[in-house]
């Protein structure tokens, strides 16, 4: 029975990772301390030394096993957590209090209520008059 091998190719995932954070060459370059033209050599190799893949895991913020072990033709999919500042979830913290805007709904409620009723009780004052006048 035959073992698979991984083929897996440094310098495509390194370009494959760059390109997914939408980091041109040259900031990439620049954070690992080299020219443009020698990060784009290393995206056409298919080994990288261990000096320059802990470098470019290090600036890209992914694992080195994510350039070393992801194999030709897979897809990225990157499951990020946002538990810890609450953008993801969907029990957030509101900006204002809840119940602030409960209490703010029923003033206003009431407050319409009130002028309702003021103007029933200027109706039914009107009409009074108007039946005083007639008698």
């Amino acid at each position: 029975m035959e073992a698979a091998i991984k083929k897996s190719n440094h310098g495509a995932n390194v370009r494959r990772w760059r390109e997914w954070r939408n980091i041109n060459q040259d900031v990439l370059a620049e954070q690992i301390g080299v020219s443009q033209a020698t990060l784009s050599s290393y995206e056409k190799k298919e080994k990288l030394e261990q000096d320059v893949l802990d470098k470019v895991a290090k600036a890209l913020d992914i694992p080195v096993e994510a350039i070393t072990e992801l194999e030709q033709g897979t897809a990225i999919n990157i499951i990020s957590s946002t538990l810890h500042d609450n953008s993801g979830s969907i029990f957030n913290s509101p900006t204002f209090n809840p119940l602030d805007k409960v209490v703010q709904l029923y003033d206003e409620k009431i407050a319409l209520y009130e002028r309702m009723l003021k103007e029933k009780e200027e109706a039914i004052s009107l009409l009074h008059e108007v039946l005083r006048d007639k008698k």
